[in-house]
């Protein structure tokens, strides 16, 4: 077996001092040293200084690169569409609701007391002005008037008398005065005679009044006998009957009995609300148009006939009224519709589309080219419909508007336009 041979304590230190001994023994080597670590040296500077000069040579190409991208943006003129602002000079429509309601409309009050004789009419029933729509018995009444026509008869017999008795006692006076003059009747039978005379004339003029009394008392209720015959006031529809034959109905005038409900629909009236902004610009006659939801592609004119002239302090609108013709009776009182409205602006209007308005702090704006360069003008606007803004103010005729304008459009900026 071979036998591992161990290194001893203090060999390495003896090695150490061996190799000093041999390189302090050898002059030649040591200059060899010193040239290779500056070569050395050199080198690794030398790395440095490319790798340095690498790094200020990229960062000065990306400065150069961003100065020129933010000279270009700079410099840059963007490419704008544009349009030309013309005054708007067809009349604005303004859409409102309408309610619609009959041109004429009235209940019918029993005038006489009794029961329903006779009824001529139901609901839905079209009449004429003077028809029939019912009859009234009221024989109380047919008997108060044959007593008063009797009572009349009767006074009208007393005025004959009367007038019988005037005469006889004129001639009796005119006898007596002569007789007087000539002396052969006292003087007082003269003046019995005559003051006879004043009394029956007097008798006269009384029974002449009873006369006319009586006969305003026969008129009366002549006329109440002939509310036996309720008659239509109007051409119209029957809108509600509360009544039947053999219905007992009154005539007291705050508990009467209502017995029909008539309206005149050939002609409506729509009813609409115009707020405070359309108001200055409505005049009765305007013409207006109504379209009613369930009925696609029909359109009804009509007219602006009257307004109430004063707005509700609660919604500020004006209550104006649209006549409509309604010959057909294609529309119904209580209708819902909407009413057209077509008005034109004392001041010139320019309409732009939506397009164009720029949302700012400021409210909205539009921008115009003015010389090759943007300008932004603040907008009065009058309506807005979501496809064109209607502007009183702000923008005039001839105005290049921009369509879309740049996010960062600003005052000034020079753009070109298509």
């Amino acid at each position: 077996m071979n036998e591992m041979t161990l290194p001893r304590p203090g060999d390495d230190a003896m090695a150490s001092a061996a190799a000093q001994t041999d390189t302090h023994d050898d002059p030649n080597l040591a200059p060899a040293r010193r040239r290779t670590a500056r070569r050395a040296g050199v080198g690794v500077v030398s790395i440095l200084l490319v790798m340095v000069g690498l790094g200020a040579w990229a960062h000065i190409a990306r400065q150069s690169s961003a100065a020129a991208a933010l000279a270009m943006r700079e410099n840059a003129v963007p490419l704008v569409r544009t349009m030309d602002v013309a005054a708007d000079t067809a009349p604005r429509v303004v859409d409102l609701p309408g309610t619609m309601q009959a041109f004429d409309s009235a209940t019918l009050f029993a005038r006489a007391t009794g029961y329903i004789a006779k009824r001529n009419v139901d609901i839905g029933s079209q009449v004429r002005a003077g028809d029939v729509l019912a009859v009234i018995a009221a024989p109380d009444l047919d008997q108060q008037l044959a007593q008063a026509q009797a009572q009349l008869g009767q006074m009208q017999a007393a005025l004959l008398q009367a007038e019988a008795g005037k005469s006889l006692a004129d001639v009796t006076n005119r006898r007596t005065s002569r007789m007087v003059v000539e002396g052969w009747n006292s003087r007082q039978q003269g003046d019995q005679d005559k003051s006879n005379l004043i009394t029956e004339s007097a008798g006269v003029r009384v029974a002449e009044a009873n006369i006319v009394a009586q006969q305003a008392q026969v008129n009366r209720l002549l006329e109440l006998t002939g509310f036996e015959k309720v008659v239509a006031p109007f051409d119209g529809e029957i809108t509600s009957r509360a009544v039947d034959v053999g219905t007992l109905v009154t005539a007291d005038q705050s508990s009467g009995t209502p017995m029909f409900s008539i309206a005149r629909t050939n002609v409506l009236r729509v009813q609409v609300y115009v707020p405070q902004e359309y108001v200055f610009a409505l005049r009765d006659g305007d013409a207006a148009t109504i379209t009613v939801p369930q009925l696609p592609g029909r359109v009804f004119h009509g007219t602006v006939a009257r307004n109430a002239g004063a707005l509700e302090t609660n919604t500020r609108t004006l209550l104006a009224e649209v006549d409509v013709d309604n010959a057909d009776h294609a529309l119904s009182p209580g209708l819902y519709g909407i009413v057209h409205l077509q008005q034109r602006s004392d001041t010139p209007v320019v309409s732009v589309p939506s397009e164009a308005i720029i949302f700012n702090p400021g409210g909205l704006n539009v921008a115009v080219v003015e010389n090759g360069k943007v300008a932004l003008r603040h907008l009065n606007v009058l309506a807005d419909d979501g496809a064109n803004v209607q502007v009183q103010a702000g923008i005039k005729p001839g105005d290049k508007v921009i369509l879309s304008p740049p996010v960062n459009v600003m005052p000034g900026m020079k753009v070109r336009t298509i």
